[in-house]
């Protein structure tokens, strides 16, 4: 019988080589997210806890990646197992509400003591899924609008004031409408959040509802005629490449992508960011822990060190230039007060609270991105 680190303290045991335990980390995303576990975030929890190896196993990019995960966890809770493989996971957002669902997860944060530094909505709901208690957001990733302060003197604070700007300086505004890359997608999606005769909250939480994706014509027409004045771009990349070469003035990013643009040189380093009202989506990466996890005890001190102050400032805003899953003013103090000024200067916290919005939940995302297809033929 495999001891755990609790029962070793319980019963005076050290745990030597013998009673060494594996913490398993599957992961979702890029290869980055897998180094960021196995050379930064691991070697900081094997140091608290001596005789444990943490080993984090990639999935593979996107949503591919964390179906993967869901997948796993179907064969596991189809076979009876009695103990699973994994002691905690990293998954997209709308992969969260399935495996609760399912009853695939165990309701932890109210166990840890950095679950109630979470302030974000989407750590309750996933895409119109309750999901309080069974996530904790590693970090969240939002779009807004890049700009070059050169070109646009005072940016645009809502859609109504870029629609504006927009009309009088024909083709500098630049999206890559669904194409390419999100970034794209969540400014059609705000638009629509902005414009549609419906209810936003419905679309963002649900429940979904035919006859309220009847009511967009009116937004995706206005959006038409915007698009026409607008320049379409080449996906999330291409956008930033735009905005670099002076072709265009202002466009929709995702943040942590025009940091490290800009620490790398791609872009010039007086380029600003502002998000609008009433807002435009982002979406966290979320760690989950299985019902039957092995080390459940070590999963929750896990998930505990990961989503720290001190961690999420060194290792998801200095690191990646992500925002924290948990409320930023609580990572304030751990950051150097350039890195705080760099990243929440343009957007504050107050303004990523209320301005950052979820995706819509599936059916409305679907239906909104055919009514694009259907209105704006590319």
């Amino acid at each position: 019988m495999k001891t755990t680190f609790a029962t070793a303290l319980a019963f005076g045991v050290s745990l030597s080589p013998a009673f060494a335990q594996e913490l398993t980390v599957l992961t979702a995303g890029d290869q980055n997210m897998v180094d960021y576990v196995n050379e930064y975030l691991g070697p900081l929890f094997e140091a608290e806890h001596p005789g444990v190896t943490v080993r984090a196993v990639g999935t593979g990019p996107g949503d591919a990646g964390s179906q993967k995960i869901l997948e796993r966890f179907e064969a596991q809770a189809g076979a009876n197992a009695s103990v699973w493989d994994t002691d905690v996971a990293v998954v997209h957002e709308k992969f969260a509400g399935p495996m609760v669902t399912a009853g695939y997860l165990a309701a932890y944060r109210d166990a840890i003591t950095t679950g109630s530094l979470v302030t974000r909505a989407n750590a309750d709901m996933a895409l119109g899924a309750e999901v309080k208690g069974y996530v904790m957001p590693m970090f969240n990733s939002q779009t807004a609008l890049a700009y070059n302060p050169a070109m646009v003197e005072t940016p645009p604070q809502s859609y109504d004031a870029l629609k504006a700007w927009a009309a009088e300086h024909p083709g500098q505004f630049g999206y890559n409408g669904i194409k390419g890359g999100a970034s794209g997608v969540s400014f059609v999606m705000g638009w629509i959040y902005a414009y549609g005769e419906g209810d936003a909250a419905k679309l963002m939480n649900g429940p979904f509802e035919e006859a309220e994706t009847g009511k967009w014509d009116k937004a995706f027409d206005e959006l038409a005629a915007f698009t026409k004045n607008a320049t379409l771009t080449a996906g999330n990349a291409g956008t930033l490449d735009m905005l670099a070469q002076g072709e265009i003035a202002i466009g929709p990013v995702w943040v942590d992508m025009f940091y490290s643009w800009k620490a790398n040189g791609q872009l010039p380093e007086d380029f600003r960011l502002v998000l609008p009202e009433p807002g435009m989506p982002g979406q966290p990466m979320h760690y989950v822990i299985p019902e039957k996890a092995p080390n459940a005890d070590l999963a929750r001190a896990f998930v505990e060190l990961a989503t720290s102050p001190k961690v999420q400032a060194e290792g998801i805003v200095e690191r990646f230039n992500w925002y924290p899953g948990i409320d930023a003013g609580h990572v304030q103090a751990e950051l150097p007060a350039e890195t705080w000024d760099k990243l929440f200067t343009d957007v504050t916290p107050d303004q990523l609270a209320a301005r950052g919005k979820p995706f819509p939940i599936a059916p409305y995302n679907i239906a909104i991105l055919e009514a694009y297809e259907r209105h704006l033929a590319q």
